[in-house]
């Protein structure tokens, strides 16, 4: 079931890449962004339960999610000033 899990991550990430790499504005990069991360904390998360290594993971989520947050909010911040 886990290996279902990956494949249709897989499918989703390769979906935010297209959205990241063509735009065409920076706010649909930074949705491409932030859906990514989103994706990549959902792998580490399905990784996490495959192994049953639940501590190492835990931290590592609230890093990259930490991370994530911060980030989506400091380019929104920018855009809203930025204007179009």
């Amino acid at each position: 079931m886990n290996v279902v899990a990956m494949i249709m991550l897989s499918i989703g990430a390769a979906g935010f890449v297209y959205r990241l790499v063509r735009g065409p504005d920076l706010p649909d990069r930074v949705v491409g962004l932030d859906g990514l991360l989103s994706v990549i904390v959902i792998g580490i998360i399905v990784a996490a339960a495959r192994s049953d290594n639940g501590s190492i993971t835990i931290e590592t989520v609230l890093v990259a999610v930490f991370v994530g947050f911060v980030g989506t909010a400091a380019l929104a911040r920018f855009i809203e000033r930025r204007g179009n």
